[in-house]
């Protein structure tokens, strides 16, 4: 029995095996008009195929709670109604192909408003669809970056009201699981690190203060989203700083308090909030602090980082290193991963009659 495709059951929610897809953002929305930030064609297609590859948990990739909130102009937006409607369409392809719904809802802070990054990623101004960014600090992300706008408190608390908005939202669309974004340098993560967080009130210095506004944000989604349907948490590990940032201890401590404020799995990445910083990428180079994270506290995790074949993704499972494998990259060059894994593997997996000729 592959441990890969075992069936993992989080709330009254059964994914059918551990070969998840996290959020990619495709950069493919309108960027203005009444479709502004609805999910199209494209993004159809790509969560379509990915289902119909076999993919046990599929990640909505990072949508924005607000205008502001987008990483870029042309990145999905989870605000209005006529977005709602358009996931509906996702979803529903999604369930009918075995596979659950997940979305990830995001605030993309003083690394918002910037291009495309086939052009380029550069930030982008009001003549091209952009908008001024909000941090926790007036501290640029980078040279590139303008210096964001420091929140006031009032406007802290209704950003924390735009998540729970947007969960009510996500729960209509037809998803089964929201992940919070508090990673790879966006807002939520910009609060956690000191590197960013340079504010003197009680949203910044220490370590409750810190991440005192991801709890709020935790503690205002967990009371609109339904007790049966599991809640993430999306976050950056380590800054991969020396002498600064957040680290791999406050990860731990940090997944602690989670679980108490109703986490129920923690999808473990790193980097992104600090330009310039050198990361030791190889196969697998993620995966240690998800399995630290696993083994020093109560919360279940998802390994992700350069995963990319059906051996290593079934010993991390099998060796109690994470409880799922998240394939990014591998996904993309192949959305049937999750069905010729099975056949290495010999295990089972959801296979469309349309495609049965190709098992």
């Amino acid at each position: 029995m592959s441990a890969l495709f075992e069936t993992y059951t989080l709330r009254d929610v059964t994914i059918p095996n551990r070969v998840w897809m996290p959020p990619m953002c495709q950069y493919s929305a309108a960027p203005e008009g009444p479709d502004m930030g609805a999910p199209n064609d494209w993004h159809f297609a790509h969560y379509a195929a990915r289902a119909a590859g076999g993919t046990g948990l599929i990640i909505v990739e990072a949508t924005g709670v607000s205008p502001e909130g987008r990483i870029s102009p042309y990145d999905l937006g989870i605000w209005n109604g006529t977005q709602v409607e358009a996931f509906r369409r996702i979803t529903r392809f999604l369930v009918s192909q075995g596979t659950v719904p997940a979305i990830q809802l995001a605030h993309a802070g003083r690394k918002a408003s910037t291009d495309q990054p086939w052009k380029g990623g550069a930030p982008v101004g009001p003549e091209a669809h952009g908008w001024q960014s909000l941090a926790p600090s007036a501290v640029a992300f980078d040279e590139r970056h303008p210096v964001p706008t420091e929140l006031t408190v009032a406007r802290i608390q209704e950003i924390v009201g735009q998540f729970a908005d947007a969960a009510r939202r996500a729960l209509a669309a037809g998803f089964e699981i929201t992940e919070i974004h508090g990673a790879h340098g966006y807002l939520i993560n910009e609060f956690l690190s000191p590197h960013s967080n340079r504010r003197t009130d009680e949203y910044g210095g220490s370590y409750e203060n810190r991440t005192r506004f991801a709890l709020e944000v935790v503690d205002a989604v967990r009371a609109v989203w339904p007790d049966d349907k599991p809640l993430f948490f999306r976050i950056s590990a380590t800054d991969w700083l020396e002498d600064e940032g957040w680290t791999a201890d406050d990860t731990v401590r940090f997944a602690a308090d989670l679980h108490a404020h109703g986490i129920d799995l923690l999808d473990v990445s790193t980097g992104g909030n600090a330009s310039g910083v050198r990361v030791p990428v190889g196969p697998g180079y993620q995966v240690p602090f998800a399995t630290r994270v696993k083994a020093e506290t109560p919360m279940p995790v998802a390994a992700v980082g350069l995963i990319t074949d059906a051996e290593q993704a079934e010993k991390i499972i099998a060796n109690g290193e994470a409880d799922a494998v998240l394939l990014g990259r591998e996904l993309l060059r192949n959305p049937s991963f999750a069905r010729l894994a099975a056949r290495e593997l010999g295990a089972d997996v959801h296979v469309p009659d349309q495609y049965h000729r190709s098992v």
